[in-house]
């Protein structure tokens, strides 16, 4: 399969656990994870779909949580169970986002959808992972679906890195609206809210909140990165003074749909 052969290639080279872990990517990283607090209950049992190297799902296991993980590619795999540490009640398991036929429908309160939807390209592969991600939450429980952001390349990547003087990417961009599409080669599917809204329109849920996890920070990694720790707690509060405003939110890089199954 084509996106399988993509997305191996790429995480097979690239260290997603380091990127959460710079003061840049602790934004998204304690962002989401302030969110996740917000619905923990003990006892709770947890899936994380797409779980990469396992940053969120070690974390949580490590607070005494009961964690399922899922992920695509066995090089994340290895480092997932390399980076297990005793006394984790956490499992890994190789799976797709779209099938998760190995599960129990209604078996989790939290279930975190963080990095698949990135990377599915047409509606009918974004409606099956959604889908299995509601059916095996419980009735009240809470899902976190992740998505990445249009405006954020436009601006970015297109315009301040001049991506869009080229004939592909002309190709790949609206004239119009400048929405952009993808395709497995770019590796990352780019959504508005609109497009969010509509794709949940069908399912029996209810939005809690609609976040931007890095907001402003990525337009200025280099700022963020050299804060001192005093100077970086206040950039936090203010991250999160502004995060959820529907004014902004869509600037944001990455996107964090937070609802609940009704």
């Amino acid at each position: 399969m084509e996106v399988m052969k993509e997305l191996t290639e790429y995480y097979g080279s690239y260290d997603e656990d380091s990127r959460l872990r710079s003061r840049h990517g602790m934004v998204e990283y304690l962002t989401t994870m302030r969110y996740i607090d917000k619905y923990l209950r003990p006892g709770m049992r947890i899936l994380e779909i797409g779980a990469g190297t396992g940053r969120y799902s070690h974390a949580l296991a490590q607070r005494g949580f009961t964690v399922d993980a899922v992920e695509l590619v066995q090089h994340n795999i290895d480092i997932f169970r390399e980076k297990t540490k005793p006394g984790e009640n956490v499992t890994i398991c190789q799976g797709n986002a779209m099938d998760l036929n190995m599960l129990e429908s209604e078996s989790y309160d939290i279930t975190l959808l963080l990095g698949p939807m990135y990377h599915l390209f047409t509606l009918e592969d974004q409606h099956k992972a959604l889908s299995e991600a509601i059916r095996v939450t419980k009735q009240g429980g809470v899902i976190f679906a992740a998505y990445c952001g249009n405006e954020a390349t436009m601006i970015q990547y297109c315009f301040q890195r001049g991506m869009l003087r080229e004939k592909r990417y002309q190709e790949l961009v609206d004239p119009v609206t400048f929405k952009a599409s993808s395709d497995p080669a770019e590796l990352f599917q780019l959504c508005r809210k609109e497009d969010i809204d509509a794709l949940m329109a069908d399912f029996p849920v209810t939005r809690l909140h609609y976040v931007g996890t890095d907001m402003a920070t990525n337009y200025m990694r280099k700022e963020v990165d050299a804060m001192d720790d005093d100077f970086f707690a206040l950039y936090l509060r203010y991250h999160y003074v502004i995060c959820e405003r529907p004014d902004l939110v869509g600037a944001s890089h990455h996107l964090l749909d937070i609802f609940r199954k009704d």
